[in-house]
């Protein structure tokens, strides 16, 4: 058995077809004719273009708007002026051949881009390289990979599979996929989602340890694979993926229902959101509202600040899709982790407990006022509600609260409409602020427990550190102590209560968070329907009874071995 990363649920079984790229050596040989060296870069580029915008066109026809968005966001690079200028004047300056001018400047990006700590700064690297690769077969007069013609059964195996190459992947041939580089939140596994295609990702040398034609299965949900299974491994998974079909359609039937427990007792089930196209996909999935749209993708992967226009635009856009829905706004969550270059950051020793957030905001009013502006005025065309992040002490939120009457009253004199009932919460996400929950809820709205770091600063553990990961556990009793005492403060100021990080869509923890009094789970637009039945599934009198229990157990292993026991 080998393991890797369950990127893409399902159960796959098929037989492999390794997929390995042509080589692309080529001659660095010094140019002389330039005009005619640009010119042939400048047709590739061209041809590279037209390409990947139909890739992207059959993308939205096939899949969706939202999937395309990522080979767009392909088209938008070729065609920056900055990078393909520098290429042009690589050629003309340094005499180079088209091909390792585009080589030196995308890996100049790819460095640039994958240097910068942030997900989405890192994904934005391996699209540089995959269209660097994509330029160079043009160059090169070397053929695409074809993975739509691949027989039905196929699971692909692959160093890494690119955005264009699973663009190209017809699902209905393809049972699975297996790559040695890659994580969730991969371009390339977003996709595979989207395709509903299986996928393990980040396997370490598995492209040398399987063999074509080898009959493998792989569990999606696991990130389990094994190579030749026998005759009663097949008969369980097949048996394991029919039921996994059959519950994903069984799903369906919740589409439409309230969100309440087995008697009766009603919660809200919202979505979170990056960008504002994510919205079609919480109303297509019967969302009751948007618990958390990060505002930092906006300003991310740009070169200058969004103007209050753009801001107010995008927010306006959001509320009314979800016509009347609630919309919960964070404002900016940026710092030393998330770096933006135009906005000159200083480095820092230890960002995650820096510079960041709102307290980078209250700093830096240039930059808050107008999105606190923008969000005013689009709560003219829905429901929204603003959320401040990382707030550790009362007088930062009345900072806020100050700064909002203020932009208040010049709206009143300029007659701009906005909802002057705006509800304004704070994220739950430092212990500071889990502490004071008692007299945060005197002066919030609403809160929202940001599971993530909320379990990362108070466990004092990096979750992406190997060495204490096994401390960066919501099922450890002092995260679970902190969460409780932060739902029943705000029930005791009658102040809503939810939850936007990823212990929200566990199921584990479900019956605790129902006990606890929580009203509110916002989850990523995919998990509502399957939060929607696990809440279902549970009365308020079981539901206490697990918590109860689970509350005077003083080990995470203790209390996960116990909330996987009595697990519906």
């Amino acid at each position: 058995m080998y393991t890797g990363i369950g990127a893409s649920a399902g159960i796959g079984i098929g037989s492999v077809v390794i997929v390995k790229e042509p080589s692309l050596a080529y001659d660095n040989v010094t140019v002389s004719d330039i005009a005619a060296e640009k010119e042939r870069f400048n047709n590739a580029l061209e041809k590279c273009i037209a390409k990947t915008q139909a890739m992207a066109e059959d993308m939205k026809t096939r899949v969706g708007a939202k999937e395309a968005e990522i080979l767009e966001g392909h088209v938008l690079l070729l065609m920056d002026p900055e990078m393909t200028g520098q290429i042009n004047a690589n050629i003309e300056n340094e005499k180079m051949c088209a091909e390792a001018a585009v080589e030196q400047v995308c890996d100049m990006y790819a460095q640039m881009f994958s240097s910068i700590e942030d997900e989405m700064f890192q994904q934005r690297a391996t699209d540089v390289c995959d269209i660097k690769t994509r330029l160079l077969k043009i160059l090169l007069d070397v053929e695409d990979l074809d993975l739509a013609s691949v027989p039905e059964g196929t699971v692909l195996v692959a160093e890494d599979l690119t955005p264009s190459m699973t663009a190209g992947i017809n699902p209905a041939n393809v049972a699975g996929v297996l790559t040695e580089i890659g994580g969730k939140t991969s371009h390339s596994a977003i996709l595979a989602r989207a395709l509903e295609i299986p996928a393990v990702l980040s396997i370490e040398g598995i492209v040398s340890k399987l063999e074509n034609g080898q009959t493998v299965i792989l569990d999606g949900s696991t990130g389990e694979v094994f190579a030749s299974p026998d005759e009663e491994l097949l008969k369980k998974y097949t048996a394991k993926r029919e039921e996994y079909l059959a519950e994903k359609a069984a799903l369906q039937a919740f589409i439409g229902k309230e969100s309440a427990t087995a008697d009766g007792h009603v919660v809200e089930l919202c979505a979170n959101i990056g960008k504002p196209e994510d919205a079609e996909k919480v109303v297509e999935c019967d969302g009751e509202g948007i618990g958390l749209f990060r505002t930092e993708f906006l300003f991310m992967d740009r070169p200058q600040v969004p103007t209050e226009d753009e801001q107010f635009e995008a927010y306006k856009k959001v509320a009314e899709m979800l016509k009347g829905k609630p919309v919960i706004i964070r404002t900016l969550d940026i710092g030393g982790d998330k770096e933006i270059p135009y906005l000159g950051l200083a480095k820092e020793e230890n960002p995650f407990l820096g510079f960041r957030a709102v307290r980078l905001c209250l700093k830096r009013e240039d930059l808050y006022r107008p999105q606190l502006r923008a969000l005013l005025r689009a709560s003219a065309y829905g429901e929204i509600k603003i959320m401040v992040p990382m707030i550790s002490c009362v007088d930062e939120f009345r900072a806020v609260k100050a700064m909002l009457e203020e932009i208040k009253a010049e709206l009143d004199e300029k007659g701009i409409p906005y909802n002057k009932d705006i509800k304004v919460g704070i994220m739950v996400e430092t212990p500071a602020a889990s502490l004071m929950a008692d007299a945060f809820a005197k002066e919030a709205d609403f809160f929202s427990i940001g599971t993530n770091d909320l379990t990362g600063y108070t466990m004092a553990a990096d979750r992406g550190n190997p060495d204490v990961a096994y401390l960066y556990s919501t099922y450890n009793p002092a995260v679970l102590r902190s969460i409780e005492r932060v739902i029943k403060a705000g029930k005791a100021e009658g102040t809503m209560v939810g939850m936007c990080g990823e212990a929200a869509a566990d199921p584990l923890l479900t019956p605790l968070l129902l006990s606890f009094g929580l009203d509110e789970f916002s989850v990523s637009a995919t998990s509502i329907l399957a939060t929607r039945k696990t809440i279902s599934l549970w009365t308020m009198e079981e539901a206490n009874a697990v918590a109860e229990k689970a509350m005077s157990l003083v080990t995470e292993a203790e209390v996960k071995a116990y909330l996987e026991s009595v697990a519906k």
